[in-house]
């Protein structure tokens, strides 16, 4: 992909970049735009850098110093560069650019294996990480709101029609959440968006774990459970098979030397569903299909009977 020139941008940001990184851009690499903008950009001093900014709802600072501090133990995730510092409403960050590496994709349950070992050291690295929770948790895994009904206020799905959700999945989220509020487990600091298209691997070894903005607050068993359910995630939303996500969540036992409490293993189920559930909700609401209905749909009895829900 070949640079783009600098014009393009925000006009804050040449400025931001002086001012922070002490030289401007002068092309730029990539934009992307979901709910932050990324830029990718390269720097008058030959350094290539990507600058993040985001609506400001609390989060970034600690996201930012509990990846800097990943970092700085050798995780691979991309070194932050600057403390967030507020731009107007944005949270705005620079990080060292982290290019190349490979999908890797399937649900099978050796892939889920491979995709738990990483998991694992991501939540020891940040055991002990003394950030303030950044709360809220992404709105995808917000199943601990305080918000009136099932689901958390998301204004751009509520207006929608709310019929066009299929009832079997009002019904799953619904007792996954019921079940996951009834738990009474201390909380932790770890990934809410463990997802494939978020992590970059070279052969065999992980070589990159994106997207930083999305660590959670939530129970140990809660987040292990969602990223069982989500690993294979490259595009439209995917639930793997049981097998897949009960060999990530034991791998993750294995490896913290600890295996869940029955309580912790039935919240880790129900973790599982959530995510499906919202991604479900979401695509219905848009009026696409989504890739999970059919495996929701099969699965969620099942996992739901594994979460005494």
């Amino acid at each position: 992909m070949s640079p783009m020139p600098s014009d393009d941008l925000p006009d804050w940001l040449p400025h931001w970049c002086v001012d922070q990184l002490g030289n401007e851009p002068v092309s730029v690499l990539f934009k992307l735009r979901r709910m932050s903008a990324v830029f990718g950009l390269q720097l008058a001093d030959g350094r290539d850098v990507v600058v993040k900014a985001r609506e400001d709802e609390g989060r970034a600072a600690s996201c930012v110093a509990a990846q800097a501090r990943l970092a700085e133990r050798g995780f691979p995730c991309a070194r932050p560069l600057t403390p967030v510092i507020g731009v107007d409403t944005l949270a705005v960050h620079a990080e060292e650019s982290r290019p190349s590496g490979d999908l890797l994709y399937g649900d099978s349950p050796d892939i889920a294996v491979r995709y738990a070992v990483v998991f694992a050291r991501l939540m020891a690295g940040l055991a002990d990480a003394t950030v303030a929770p950044p709360l809220p948790n992404p709105r995808w895994a917000r199943w601990d709101h305080t918000d009136s009904g099932l689901w958390p206020t998301i204004p751009e799905l509520d207006y929608r029609d709310q019929r066009a959700v299929p009832a079997y999945v009002v019904d799953t989220a619904t007792r996954a959440r019921k079940r996951l509020l009834a738990a009474d487990l201390p909380c932790v600091l770890g990934h809410a968006d463990f997802e494939a298209h978020n992590l970059r691997w070279r052969g065999r070894e992980v070589w990159a774990v994106h997207d930083w903005d999305s660590l959670a607050w939530q129970p140990e068993a809660a987040l292990v459970g969602a990223a069982s359910g989500v690993f294979p995630k490259t595009g439209p939303a995917t639930l793997p098979p049981i097998e897949s996500s009960e060999a990530f969540m034991l791998t993750c036992q294995d490896l913290r030397g600890r295996r869940f409490t029955v309580e912790e293993q039935e919240i880790a189920w129900a973790a599982s569903l959530w995510p499906a559930a919202h991604d479900v909700r979401w695509e219905a609401l848009h009026g696409d299909k989504a890739v999970s209905d059919t495996a929701l749909r099969a699965q969620a009895a099942e996992r739901l009977r594994r979460a005494n829900a």
